[in-house]
């Protein structure tokens, strides 16, 4: 393979906070905003929609595991949807599909949150334009924008038990993972070490204390994802006593 289908790392590198990476952030507020803005026109479309966010959400992914398959690459180390946020995305497919509530209350705490940090402290080697580039933002942002979707279009909350719930899955995948790095070597989840590239994890101590520091994180950050609707579930009860 050459040019933006290559594996030539030197020849497209990817800088953190880049014009090329600000940009990707930049993509993800504007469509963010746009989802809730164009809810109601959404909601009209809405079958045709999901399924326009499947197939792109799919495809991206299926084109990733065929470069690096083509390319030499794919390994079975790395390559299994046992990272955060490739657990994300199927989740998030299954969610465009069936619309469960059950299914978005799990992918909205873990997707968002492990979506988020990697948009802002992506591991990532391949910088624009190369397909890599893209389909990593994109997939990530989609993971963002599909939990956005059903909260704006559909009107899906997510809940206290909802948090739970995802933490418990959370730590069941975690302990898969931690398996699947016994036997391959790999490192999914970051359970392992910590990613080549800065990252957050740098600021959460050692190996494996940081581990620790990932599970208060995870709870400290799904319960700032759920603030917002506690707020607003509040104010609606204040009203509703004072009318």
């Amino acid at each position: 393979m050459s040019g933006v289908f290559s594996h030539d790392y030197k020849a497209f590198p990817f800088m953190v906070f880049s014009a090329s990476h600000i940009a990707m952030i930049v993509l993800f507020a504007a469509a963010a905003a746009l989802l809730f803005l164009f809810r109601k026109v959404l909601y009209r479309l809405d079958q045709k929609f999901r399924l326009y966010m499947f197939l792109l959400l799919f495809t991206l992914e299926l084109f990733y595991h065929l470069w690096l398959y083509y390319g030499g690459k794919w390994e079975i180390s790395f390559t299994l949807p046992l990272q955060l946020c490739s657990i994300s995305l199927v989740l998030c497919l299954l969610l465009l599909a069936s619309k469960s509530k059950a299914v978005f209350q799990i992918v909205y705490f873990i997707g968002v949150t492990g979506a988020l940090m990697a948009l802002l402290t992506p591991e990532l080697f391949l910088g624009f334009p190369h397909f890599r580039y893209f389909q990593f933002f994109i997939t990530h942002n989609l993971i963002v924008w599909t939990c956005l979707y059903f909260v704006f279009v559909h009107q899906f909350r997510p809940t206290g038990k909802g948090l739970y719930q995802s933490f418990i899955f959370l730590n069941l995948c975690a302990a898969a993972a931690l398996l699947v790095n016994k036997l391959t070597g790999g490192n999914y989840m970051f359970l392992s070490r910590k990613p080549e590239n800065t990252s957050l994890l740098d600021y959460f101590g050692p190996y494996p204390y940081y581990i620790i520091t990932l599970e208060i994180a995870a709870l400290f950050l799904f319960s700032l994802l759920l603030l917002p609707f506690k707020m607003i579930s509040k104010n609606k009860a204040g009203k509703a006593e004072s009318a």
